[in-house]
């Protein structure tokens, strides 16, 4: 934590404006220009070194395998010895197994195979996303001439000691450049399509056939892009209750608009602030959204718009903008993350927060969250190119991953983790896109 350097600073030596104290050398620094209006010591280039030399230590110790136990005594004779004294249930076991694997995790870099051999490893990855059965990785990497260009991976060489995966281009990418914060996407339960967006004026919605992206003949793959024109658009969600089937929505600046793609009706309801992430209900025809303004509300999409805000059903409120929202598997819970770093828990039976995770690093980008409920953890990467990872029951940290590149805003990476990456038979384990490279965390 860059605050920590500071605050070890002020305890050593008072803090002098314009000059910095180097532990170190025991001594002040002048930051201030000198007499030849040259300068090379700024705050930020000394809060860049600070984190740097944090990051290179945390990999150093990585490569030794100096892990401690995130819990007093746990380690796999003493949780299997529990087991088999009825002392743990099964759930509880697989649980805190999970916890003891994830952190023993080991960093391999994954070769990545193309049948064209001009796509792997020439453009940085911007977003990874897993569909449904993990078999499969969406991608999306920059050009070199500008624009985004998107990709699957097949996954099922992880299993493999070569360690190697295939990647596959579909006929489509944008002409213009896509930002990290503003790029808009959703897998369906199935895989079957893929929605998303560009966060620009005028801005639209696409919806992507999985077939585009086939390893097959080019000439075999179909040219359906169905596209909806949406402006100003910060979020998207795909609908999958049966009750509101074949709809998606998009969070606008200060509305929400809920789009038919069969029929193209559209229905819109207004907000008193932007909506930066939606995620829709599957037990019920619920949507909920995060607003710049901090506030969390759930929209019931059977019902017709109307004006004012009388429709909203639950309201949460957070201190800062909310980035991402994640429901739990049984729809009682609701994780949010926002904009001071503050990653909360909320009962939607009691709009109380009963869980906060600390930790998590953000200021103003929109970073996901990814919550494995099977496996109870909580994993978050952070602005300062952090991954952490959570114990979900207890909101204890049980690991912090430094990115292998040095840490900057082009190079957040984005993560996937699944017990069964590559499929029901596949491997447990993270993966990591950062700039060009992809890596394997495998379990130990």
């Amino acid at each position: 934590d860059p605050s920590s350097s500071s605050l070890t600073q002020s305890s050593v030596a008072p803090e002098l404006p314009g000059f910095y104290y180097d532990s170190e050398k025991n001594r002040y620094f002048r930051l201030l220009p000198g007499h030849n209006n040259y300068n090379p010591l700024t705050k930020e280039s000394i809060q860049y070194k600070a984190m740097e030399c944090k990051r290179l230590r945390l990999l150093e110790e990585e490569e030794k395998q100096k892990k401690k136990t995130t819990r007093a005594g746990l380690n796999s004779s003493a949780l299997l010895q529990k087991r088999q004294l009825g002392l743990l249930s099964s759930t509880s076991y697989c649980r805190l197994v999970h916890e003891l694997k994830v952190n023993c995790m080991q960093r391999r870099k994954i070769e990545i195979h193309s049948p064209d051999s001009s796509v792997a490893g020439t453009n940085n990855f911007k977003i990874i996303v897993a569909d449904v059965a993990c078999e499969r990785i969406f991608t999306v990497n920059d050009v070199e001439h500008g624009g985004c260009k998107y990709g699957i991976i097949n996954l099922s060489g992880l299993g493999k000691e070569s360690l190697a995966v295939e990647m596959y281009d579909n006929l489509y990418f944008t002409n213009r450049k896509v930002l990290w914060e503003k790029f808009l996407f959703a897998l369906t339960h199935f895989s079957k399509l893929c929605l998303m967006g560009i966060a620009e004026t005028p801005g639209c919605a696409s919806l992507l056939p999985a077939s585009l992206f086939s390893s097959t003949n080019p000439g075999d793959r179909p040219g359906m892009l169905c596209s909806f024109k949406i402006s100003t658009a910060w979020s998207c969600a795909w609908c999958l209750n049966p009750q509101a089937d074949n709809c998606f929505s998009t969070g606008l600046t200060r509305r929400v608009l809920v789009t038919n793609v069969v029929t193209g009706h559209r229905q819109t309801f207004g907000t008193s602030s932007d909506v930066l992430a939606q995620q829709f209900a599957t037990q019920t025809p619920m949507l909920y959204n995060g607003c710049r303004s901090g506030e969390i509300f759930s929209i019931d999409v059977r019902q017709r718009s109307r004006k004012g805000q009388s429709w909203k059903a639950i309201r949460l409120f957070h201190e800062s903008a909310v980035t991402s929202i994640r429901l739990l598997e049984a729809e009682h819970y609701l994780m949010a993350a926002d904009m001071a770093g503050k990653i909360k828990l909320w009962d939607l039976r009691t709009a109380k927060c009963v869980q906060q995770y600390k930790g998590h690093h953000n200021e103003y980008a929109l970073l996901p969250l990814h919550v494995n409920e099977e496996e109870g953890l909580l994993t978050a990467v952070g602005q300062d190119c952090y991954t952490r990872i959570w114990s979900l029951q207890d909101a204890q940290l049980l690991r912090t991953i430094p990115s292998p590149h040095p840490s900057s805003k082009d190079a957040i990476p984005s993560v996937v983790f699944s017990s069964r990456l590559g499929g029901s038979r596949g491997v447990p384990g993270l993966l990591m896109a950062v700039k060009q490279d992809l890596y394997h965390f495998s379990y130990n």
